[in-house]
C-alpha cells in the first residue's frame, strides 16, 4: 500500500481534522490582495508574509481557519513539495478584502522541509481540510543536505539537536568527527544552571558516550537520572587524540571540576 501524507501528518504531531493544507503557486502578486507574490528565490520570510495574506472572501479562504497550516510549494502541474508548517495565531486584520493573520513557522515536520513531494489531485484546488490531503500520496522524499560539522570549540547541541545528530543522514560528518576524539564535555541543566562535567574516554569515543544520552537522557549518570532531558545542553570542553594517556583525561575532568564548581554546585558527585 503506497504512503499518503496522513500517516507523516499523524507522526509529527498534527492532527489532519485541526489542520489546514495549502498549496503556493509562484506568481507575481496575490491574487486578493496584489501584493508581491513569490517566485523560486523568495526567501522563507517572503514566503511567510505571502501566506499571512488571505482573502476576505469565505468562499476562498475559510471563516475560522485551524491553528496548524501545512504549507506547501507547487512543483509542475500535479505535486508540490513541503515548505514548512507554520501556526496560525489568529486574524490581525482586515479591509474586506484582505485578511492579515499572525502566523509563524513551527518545528512540525521540519526534517521533512523541502524533501517531501506530493502528489496534488485536484490541481485547480490551493487549499484544503487536512483531512482530505491526507489521502494524498507520497511521490518522494529527497535526501538530506548534508550539514557542515562546525568544529569542536562551537559545538552547542540541545537534546532534541543531539538524537538528530546521531540518527540523521545530514549530520554523518558530525558523528565522524565525533568518533575520532575523547575529551571532556558539559552538559548544563538550562533550567536551573548546574552543571555536569563528564569525559569520555578508554574504549569509548565522544560519539560513544553521547549516544548514551541521546538514547536515555541520563547516559548511565546517577546524577541525571530523574531530570528531564529535554532542557539540557551539551558542549564539549576539551578534545584529546584516542592515544592520549588516560591520567592526562582524568587530570582535564578534574580540573574542569574544580573550575565550574560542578561537584558542590553542580551536578557531578565525585
Amino acid at each position: 500500500m503506497p504512503l499518503t501524507l496522513g500517516p507523516l501528518l499523524i507522526d509529527a504531531g498534527i492532527d489532519p481534522a485541526q489542520a489546514l493544507v495549502i498549496r503556493h503557486a509562484y506568481v507575481r502578486e496575490h491574487e486578493d490582495s496584489g501584493l508581491a507574490g513569490i517566485h523560486a528565490d523568495s526567501t522563507d520570510a517572503e514566503i511567510l508574509e505571502y501566506t499571512r495574506n488571505q482573502s476576505a472572501n469565505t468562499m476562498r479562504f475559510p471563516a475560522n481557519p485551524p491553528r496548524v497550516w501545512v504549507v506547501f510549494i507547487r512543483e509542475g502541474g500535479d505535486q508540490a513539495r513541503l515548505w514548512s508548517v507554520v501556526e496560525n495565531r489568529g486574524e490581525t486584520s482586515s479591509d474586506g478584502i484582505r485578511r492579515v493573520f499572525d502566523v509563524a513557522q513551527t518545528e512540525h515536520m521540519e526534517d521533512l522541509r523541502n524533501r517531501l513531494v506530493v502528489g496534488w489531485k485536484s490541481p485547480r484546488t490551493w487549499r484544503m481540510k487536512g483531512t482530505t490531503a491526507a489521502h494524498y500520496p507520497v511521490v518522494g522524499i529527497a535526501d538530506a543536505q548534508p550539514i557542515p560539522f562546525p568544529g569542536f570549540d562551537r559545538l552547542v547541541l540541545s537534546h532534541a539537536q543531539l538524537q538528530a545528530v546521531m540518527r540523521e543522514h545530514r549530520y554523518a560528518s558530525w558523528r565522524t568527527a565525533l568518533s575520532s576524539v575523547f575529551g571532556i564535555y558539559l552538559i548544563t541543566d538550562t533550567r536551573d544552571g548546574r552543571h555536569y562535567v563528564g569525559k569520555a574516554d578508554g574504549e569509548e569515543s565522544i560519539r560513544q558516550r553521547w549516544h548514551a544520552y541521546a538514547t536515555n537522557g541520563h547516559g548511565g549518570n546517577v546524577e541525571l537520572r530523574g531530570l528531564d532531558p529535554s532542557t539540557f545542553r551539551f558542549s564539549l570542553l576539551r578534545v584529546f587524540d584516542p592515544s592520549t594517556p588516560s591520567r592526562d583525561i582524568d587530570a582535564a575532568e578534574s580540573h574542569f571540576k574544580d573550575a565550574l564548581d560542578s561537584r558542590r554546585h553542580g551536578l557531578n558527585r565525585n
